[in-house]
C-alpha cells in the first residue's frame, strides 16, 4: 500500500480549504468525507436559516464567494461547495467515516471499516455536528413529551400547538424562539444571564471572538465556540417573537424533569410539551484517541499559543475545526494554516517530494 503525504478527514468548509491550499502546495492526499454528498453539515440545518444569517460560510480560497440573501444556507451552501470541489478537482471519497486513527511504526493510519489510508500526515477538519451535546438532569428520562437536540430539529410547524421549553443560550436557541414564538406557547431556560450583541458584527469583533478560544486551546483546555463570546443578535425575521415577549423572560435551569414538565428550584411545576436542547456541540475528535493527543487540561493543545492548527503531542496531525476555527469565522485561514504546517512537518522529516500543483487549482474561480 502507498503512503500519501497526507489524509484531511472531513470535506466542510475547513476541509475543503485545507485541501486547496495542499493541492496549491503539490502535497498528494486525499479527502475522507462521511456524507454521500457535499455540504457536510450545512446539509442537515434548518430551513429557517438562510445565507444572510451566516457570518463567511462560503469564505473559500480561490472563489467568490455566492452572495448573502434569503436563500436556504442548507441548499445553498451544498450547492456552492459542490461546485468548488468541481472547479478545483479537490481529490475527494465518500462516503467513508472513519473509526480511528493508528500509529503504525511512524505512519498513521486511518481505518474506515475494511478500508485504510496509510500516510505521513492527518488533517482532521470533522467538526462538531456529528456530536450533539445534551447535559443530564435529574428525571429527564421520565418525560413523557418529546426531548429534541438541535440536530433533529424537524422545522417550527412540527411544534404547532404545543408547548415548547427551548434550553440554551447561543444563536440556535434565539432563533428558535425566533420561529416558534409567533405559533406556539414557547418558555427560555438558558444556565447564564444571555449576552446581547449591542453593535454590528464586524471581522474586528469576530477576530476578538477568535482571540479568546485560542488562550484556552494554548492552555490544552476544552475548546469553548466562537458563537458563545460573540453575543447574541436578532434577525428581522426574529422581530415578531421579540414583541411577544419570547426573549425577555428568561428562566435559570430548573433542579429537575417530571413526566410532564420541569420543576423549578423555587419548587413551582412547569408543564411543557416539548423540550427543545439548543445545548451546543463538542469537537468530533473520538477516532483520534488512539494517539494520545488530549493534555492533562482535557483538551488538544495546538502550536503558536492557540493559534496554529499543529497539536503540540504530535506534530504530524493538524486540526481544522477545532477551537479558533471551529467557525465560518476561522475556517478559511486554518484551511491555509494546516496545509502549511503539512509541509513544514513532511520539509522537516525529509518526506517531501516537489510537485506541480494539482489539477484544478491554478486559478482564482467565480462560483455561482
Amino acid at each position: 500500500m502507498s503512503i500519501l503525504e497526507s489524509v484531511v478527514i472531513g470535506a466542510g468548509q475547513a476541509g475543503l480549504s485545507t485541501s486547496y491550499h495542499l493541492a496549491r502546495l503539490g502535497i498528494e492526499h486525499v479527502v475522507l468525507d462521511a456524507d454521500a454528498e457535499a455540504g457536510g453539515a450545512w446539509r442537515h440545518r434548518w430551513d429557517a436559516l438562510t445565507m444572510q444569517d451566516v457570518h463567511g460560510v462560503a469564505e473559500l480560497p480561490g472563489a467568490v464567494p455566492p452572495p448573502r440573501n434569503t436563500a436556504r444556507a442548507n441548499t445553498a451552501v451544498p450547492a456552492y461547495f459542490a461546485e468548488y470541489e468541481r472547479v478545483h478537482a479537490l481529490p475527494i471519497v465518500r462516503p467513508v467515516r472513519v473509526d480511528q486513527v493508528t500509529d503504525d511504526d511512524g505512519i498513521l493510519v486511518v481505518h474506515a471499516g475494511d478500508r485504510s489510508w496509510r500516510t505521513r500526515t492527518v488533517v482532521n477538519a470533522t467538526g462538531t455536528w456529528s456530536q450533539p451535546f445534551m447535559p443530564h438532569y435529574p428525571g429527564m428520562e421520565t418525560f413523557l413529551g418529546e426531548q429534541l437536540h438541535t440536530v433533529d430539529y424537524p422545522g417550527a410547524e412540527h411544534f404547532r400547538g404545543k408547548r415548547v421549553l427551548v434550553v440554551g443560550g447561543g444563536a440556535s436557541a434565539v432563533q428558535f424562539l425566533g420561529a416558534l414564538a409567533p405559533i406556539t406557547d414557547t418558555l427560555w431556560v438558558t444556565r447564564r444571564e444571555p449576552v446581547w450583541l449591542t453593535s454590528d458584527f464586524t471581522p474586528e469583533a469576530g477576530a476578538a471572538a477568535v482571540a479568546l478560544v485560542e488562550q484556552r486551546v494554548a492552555q490544552g483546555l476544552p475548546p469553548q465556540s466562537v458563537v458563545s463570546v460573540t453575543g447574541l443578535a436578532l434577525r428581522a425575521q426574529e422581530r415578531e417573537a421579540e414583541r411577544r415577549g419570547a426573549y425577555a423572560t428568561r428562566r435559570p435551569l430548573f433542579s429537575r424533569i417530571e413526566p410532564d414538565g420541569v420543576r423549578w428550584a423555587d419548587g413551582a411545576f412547569e408543564p411543557v410539551d416539548v423540550i427543545l436542547w439548543a445545548t451546543g456541540f463538542r469537537p468530533a475528535i473520538s477516532h483520534l484517541a488512539p494517539l494520545h493527543l488530549r493534555s492533562e487540561a482535557g483538551g488538544i493543545q495546538l502550536d503558536r499559543h492557540g493559534r496554529g492548527t499543529t497539536a503540540v503531542r504530535d506534530p504530524r496531525v493538524q486540526l481544522v475545526g477545532y477551537g479558533p476555527s471551529a467557525s465560518t469565522i476561522g475556517a478559511n485561514r486554518a484551511g491555509r494554516t494546516a496545509a502549511r504546517g503539512v509541509q513544514r512537518r513532511l520539509a522537516m522529516s525529509g518526506e517531501l517530494q516537489q510537485a506541480e500543483p494539482m489539477v484544478g487549482t491554478r486559478q482564482a474561480t467565480s462560483l455561482r
